[in-house]
C-alpha cells in the first residue's frame, strides 16, 4: 500500500491523481490532501478520501470551510500548516504549481519521503540544491511530467542509466508556424486551446510560447545529470511518443500512448509494476501518420530564453521563472500581449545579478526579484 500525500490536489495534476487512487484503492491511501484555495473542491477531495491530515494555504478558504472537515480529518489552515501536509505518508506527489512548490519538495527531502514530481519550478529554480539534497537523503524521485516519464521508462527507471542523447518531445502547441504578425493577434482565448492536452492555464501558456519546453530541458540536465548538449528537443504534432532515448550503439527507446496524464502519475507510485490506468489501446491500423518537426530556437523566444537561462546557470532559470509566472498572469488579464511575454522575461533577465543557487534563501530573493522586475516592465511597456 503506497501511502500518499497529495500536494496541489485541486490542480489537473492533483485530480488525476484522485483519479488513479481511486481506480486502484488497495494500492493506493491518500494520507494528507494539500491545496491552495480551492476550497470547494478541497472538500469533495476530503470527504472522499477522508485523509488524516487536510490543509488549505489560503487562510480565508480555510476558514470558510473548516466547519464542514469531516470528523476524523486533522484541518489546518495557512501556509505552514500547508508545509506540514509533506509529513505523512510515504511518497509526496508535489503537484503544487510555481515556485511555491519547490518548498515542499524540500520539506519532503527534509523528512526523506519519496517524490513524485510534477511540479517543473522545483527542478528549474533548484535543481543543483535539490539534487543534492536528495542524493545526502538517500530518497527516490520519480518523474511524473510525461516527457520525463518517458525518458525514466526507457532508461528502465534509472537516473544515472548512460545513454548518448534524450530527444524531448514537444506538441508544438496551437501556435507552431505562425509568423510573428500572427502571433500579436493571438489572444487568451486562443492560447489556451492546446491541442492535445487538457492543463491548467499557466502551463498551457507556457506550452503555447513553448517556455514549458525550456523549463523541460533544465529539468533533463538535473535529472539524468547530463549537459545541456545532450539534450535534443523536436516536435511530435500528435504527441503520442512522449520522449525517446539514443543509446550509444545508436538505437533508440520511446514511449508511445495517447496523451494522458494518468499514466506518468500512476507508473511513479506503481514502478516497475504496471496496472490499468483506463488508457485506450493505441490503434496503430487507425492512427495515420506520426511526425516529426524541427523545433527552431530562435522561433519561440521564450524557449529560446529558457535554453539561454539554462546555459547562464546559478540562479538564472530561477529569475526566468519568477518573470514567467507574472507575465503569463498580464497575459491572461490581457496588460500584455502575447508576444510581451518574452519581452517581459527578457527584460528581467538582463537585470538579474547573478548569484549561485546554493539555498532556498538566495532562491527566495531571486525569484521575488525578478516578479518585481517583470512587473516594472509590464508597468512601462504594458499594451
Amino acid at each position: 500500500m503506497k501511502r500518499i500525500a497529495l500536494i496541489g490536489s485541486t490542480g489537473s495534476i492533483g485530480r488525476q491523481t484522485c483519479s488513479v487512487a481511486l481506480r486502484h484503492p488497495d494500492k493506493f491511501q491518500i494520507e494528507s490532501l494539500v491545496s491552495n484555495a480551492s476550497a470547494d473542491v478541497f472538500l469533495e477531495q476530503v470527504r472522499t478520501f477522508k485523509p488524516k491530515y487536510a490543509a488549505l494555504a489560503d487562510e480565508a478558504a480555510g476558514r470558510r470551510i473548516k466547519e464542514f472537515i469531516p470528523s476524523g480529518v486533522t484541518f489546518a489552515y495557512g501556509k505552514a500548516a500547508a508545509i506540514e501536509g509533506v509529513c505523512y505518508g510515504d511518497t509526496a506527489v508535489v503537484a503544487a504549481t510555481g515556485f511555491a512548490g519547490l518548498q515542499y519538495s524540500l520539506k519532503a527531502i527534509d523528512e526523506k519521503k519519496d517524490i513524485a514530481l510534477a511540479n517543473k519550478e522545483t527542478l528549474v529554480c533548484g535543481g543543483q540544491l535539490v539534487m543534492d539534497k536528495i542524493q545526502r537523503a538517500g530518497t527516490r524521485l520519480m518523474p511524473v511530467d510525461s516527457e520525463h516519464s518517458a525518458l525514466w521508462q526507457a532508461l528502465g527507471f534509472r537516473l544515472d542509466a548512460p545513454f548518448r542523447r534524450l530527444i524531448i518531445t514537444a506538441s508544438g502547441g496551437p501556435f507552431y508556424g505562425k509568423s510573428r504578425a500572427e502571433l500579436a493577434l493571438v489572444t487568451p482565448a486562443s492560447a489556451l486551446k492546446h491541442p492535445t492536452w487538457q492543463m491548467g492555464a499557466k502551463i498551457t501558456i507556457d506550452s503555447a510560447t513553448l517556455l514549458n519546453k525550456g523549463f523541460e530541458v533544465i529539468e533533463a540536465k538535473w535529472l539524468y545529470s547530463c549537459l545541456l548538449e545532450k539534450i535534443h528537443t523536436v516536435v511530435q504534432p500528435e504527441s503520442i511518443i512522449h520522449s525517446m532515448v539514443e543509446f550509444e550503439d545508436g538505437g533508440i527507446l520511446a514511449q508511445m500512448s495517447y496523451p494522458s496524464m494518468e499514466l506518468p502519475i500512476q507508473i511513479a507510485l506503481t514502478y516497475p509494476e504496471r496496472f490499468d490506468c483506463g488508457l485506450k489501446p493505441l490503434d496503430f491500423e487507425k492512427l495515420g501518420a506520426i511526425r516529426f518537426l524541427p523545433l527552431d530556437r530562435k522561433a519561440f523566444p521564450c524557449y529560446d530564453l529558457a535554453l539561454t537561462a539554462a546555459e547562464l546557470a546559478d540562479n538564472y532559470p530561477c529569475a526566468l521563472n519568477g518573470a514567467g509566472e507574472v507575465a503569463v498572469r498580464a497575459f491572461l488579464d490581457e496588460k500584455i500581449s502575447f508576444l510581451q511575454i518574452a519581452d517581459t522575461i527578457a527584460y528581467a533577465l538582463e537585470k538579474t545579478e547573478r548569484q549561485a543557487a546554493t539555498s532556498y534563501e538566495v532562491l527566495g530573493e531571486t525569484d521575488l526579484r525578478a516578479r518585481a522586475l517583470a512587473s516594472e516592465f509590464i508597468t512601462k511597456e504594458g499594451k
